[in-house]
């Protein structure tokens, strides 16, 4: 009788190289090429993404005397969109844009002189007393020198054609911001004269849910940015008033001047309050010739401009305007860098308009939670689905 056969396993079932294997050997592997192909997607969706947001970051500097105004006046005219309601209901849409256009530029007008009035008597206050500074500042030389410090290289720094120089590149800005104006008002007064029928033709469009959201969106703005600017106008009033009663007590020349600067600098998150600090305590230091004066103007002003930006301003925004301070901070030096000194006075309406425009749609929902700088159990609640008038 022949010898018994060995059984072998069926062939579904040998598993060793170059034979089939199992069904659920065959289903792991596929589900493991189907995660790492899912990781090769989402790296190269994240490298796309990268690479998109440096291109448009490098098309926004490059292209910034197109944007920059386009981006100013859409924030103006969110700001002056209440007035041109109120005017229109009186008048025409023609006379309401211009009634509109003629009050936003006394306001800026006003400012403008204002502040050219106040930075122009600290300029006229140091070519008078240039002298003096300039004996002053030899004299901390002198010192420097008798205490062994190396300060030859610093005796030539103070000069009075570093103060023409200065007055030049001034002058040169001055007349920039000119033209810039000129083409943000065009702007201004376009966007006033066609806001009605881009609001018309978005409600034209209720059937498509991204018409509907994007009107939404619009319309959470312009709300939101007008109560920024109610907010930091009460502030930079309040922060203004505080600087020119601490001046004046400490006897600082120029002290209604520095309480205007602090006015119109407050506009500017972070850069403007620090810079209306710097320069006050640097005057201090010029007239009277101490540094512990400087370093107690310096102190005091940091106070004042604590408690007024990180304690009563966040009373007064509420959660209407809960954004996280470590991106606004972000937002500020990040469209400074594109766009100068513009860019950080419209940081945040920009901030503020990306965040609304998350809101409104549920894939971007989670980033305008994530960044509002609330916790969990105050976040800010779904955006309503109806739309107002923007």
């Amino acid at each position: 009788m022949a010898p018994d056969t060995p059984r072998l396993p069926p062939p579904s079932r040998i598993t060793s190289d170059g034979a089939r294997r199992s069904p659920a050997a065959r289903q792991a592997g596929a589900m493991a090429g189907r995660k790492h192909a899912m990781v090769i997607d989402h790296a190269m969706r994240t490298m796309i993404g990268l690479c998109t947001a440096i291109l448009v970051a490098a098309a926004l500097r490059a292209a910034d005397a197109v944007f920059v105004p386009i981006a100013v006046a859409l924030f103006v005219t969110a700001i002056l969109r209440p007035v041109q309601r109120g005017i229109r209901s009186r008048a025409g849409a023609a006379v309401a844009a211009l009634a509109t256009m003629v009050l936003a530029l006394v306001t800026l007008g006003v400012l403008a002189l204002l502040s050219a009035w106040a930075f122009g008597r600290v300029g006229q206050w140091i070519i008078v007393n240039a002298a003096t500074l300039q004996a002053l500042y030899a004299q901390k030389v002198a010192l420097l020198q008798d205490a062994g410090v190396p300060s030859e290289t610093l005796s030539g720094m103070f000069d009075m054609r570093l103060m023409v120089r200065l007055a030049q590149q001034v002058t040169s800005q001055l007349q920039g911001i000119l033209s810039f104006t000129v083409v943000t008002l065009v702007f201004v007064i376009l966007a006033l004269l066609e806001v009605d029928v881009a609001r018309r033709q978005l409600e034209a469009l209720r059937g498509s849910p991204g018409a509907a959201a994007l009107l939404r969106a619009a319309t959470r703005t312009g709300t939101k940015l007008r109560a920024y600017m109610a907010v930091r106008t009460v502030m930079s009033i309040l922060t203004g008033l505080a600087v020119w009663a601490f001046a004046s007590a400490m006897g600082l020349e120029l002290a209604e001047e520095w309480g205007l600067i602090a006015f119109v600098l407050n506009y500017i998150p972070f850069i403007g309050p620090f810079v209306a600090t710097v320069l006050p305590a640097a005057f201090a230091a010029l007239q009277f010739g101490t540094w512990q004066v400087a370093a107690t103007v310096f102190a005091a002003l940091q106070v004042i401009q604590f408690l007024s930006g990180s304690y009563i301003e966040p009373r007064l925004a509420g959660r209407r305007l809960a954004v996280s301070p470590f991106l606004v901070l972000v937002a500020v030096f990040l469209v400074a860098f594109l766009w100068g000194i513009i860019g950080a006075l419209v940081g945040v309406p920009i901030l503020i308009a990306i965040l609304c425009i998350c809101e409104e749609f549920e894939q971007s929902r989670w980033a305008a939670r994530l960044l509002s700088g609330l916790d969990a159990d105050t976040a800010v609640p779904p955006a309503p689905r109806e739309a107002g008038s923007a």
